[in-house]
């Protein structure tokens, strides 16, 4: 799934390329879940672009009130602004965009076959990595516009809590504990963290980090839905997001297998054994 995405080359919005990958994303969700969608908006970025954005939503037992939800972006970065060089260029995000989505797809091939109790909704947000550090609010467009615009109605009471998942796949990834995180939804963290360390998966480190505005920010703050981030944000390099982070390194040759299935496994075993 991840190497597909990469296929198409860099999904950065407003691209051919872009949205050649929205229709595959939408193809195999339609494959998998009962409904899937796409949510289309616009925003303006700090640099004054409009982009066109498409939130893809994939819904399991849509007649379920009691949910979770499961995102990652699919966008990629439009500059390399990491690298020392083509820094105008976009990079693949195999890592930043891909990894979250593979495993996403992954789990909603599993739940294709069998359902836990409560409803599933996978939403891949778009328009995330077109920010600017010293600009506020410019990450995470996409799930911006979702928070402000639910799918459905009366959608804040259905929710139970969300996982959101960046950057899962690279090579010695160390998934700890991301302080937004763990200030509005502890519990949460808390729960997937001990499945994640019951299920033998050392990635799963319990080491505090500082806060990040990543998609799950928004729509806790917005929403004020319990919402938690897996993202590598560990002890490998220093605690950074790897070497190849914003650079054009970040393609196939840094991904691996061990962290997705970590990633993957914990996730669907939080979701099984969560009871109505």
């Amino acid at each position: 799934y991840i190497e597909k995405q990469v296929d198409f080359g860099p999904r950065v919005p407003n691209t051919k390329e872009h949205q050649a990958c929205a229709y595959y994303l939408l193809s195999k969700m339609e494959e998998y879940a009962d409904s899937a969608f796409i949510q289309n908006g616009n925003a303006t970025t700090w640099d004054g672009k409009t982009l066109y954005m498409k939130n893809i939503i994939a819904v399991f037992s849509p007649e379920k009130e009691n949910r979770i939800i499961l995102s990652a972006h699919w966008d990629t970065r439009p500059w390399a602004d990491e690298d020392s060089v083509r820094m105008n260029e976009p990079i693949l995000g195999a890592n930043d965009g891909g990894s979250g989505v593979g495993v996403l797809l992954e789990i909603a091939r599993n739940l294709s076959k069998q359902q836990p109790e409560l409803g599933i909704d996978i939403i891949l947000f778009d328009a995330e990595d077109w920010g600017k550090s010293d600009q506020d609010n410019s990450y995470c467009l996409g799930s911006q516009y979702w928070a402000n615009n639910p799918h459905a109605e009366n959608y804040r009471n259905k929710i139970r809590f969300g996982i959101n998942l960046d950057m899962v796949g690279g090579k010695d990834a160390m998934f700890a504990k991301e302080g937004e995180s763990m200030l509005k939804s502890r519990w949460v963290m808390d729960k997937v963290w001990r499945i994640g360390q019951d299920l033998g998966h050392n990635e799963f480190v319990n080491y505090l980090r500082q806060g990040i505005v990543d998609d799950h920010y928004y729509v806790n703050s917005i929403l004020d839905i319990p919402y938690i981030d897996i993202i590598n944000y560990g002890a490998a390099e220093g605690g950074g997001f790897g070497h190849f982070w914003h650079t054009h390194k970040d393609n196939m040759d840094v991904i691996d297998r061990k962290p997705l299935k970590a990633v993957g496994e914990t996730v669907m075993h939080v979701i099984f054994k969560e009871r109505n």
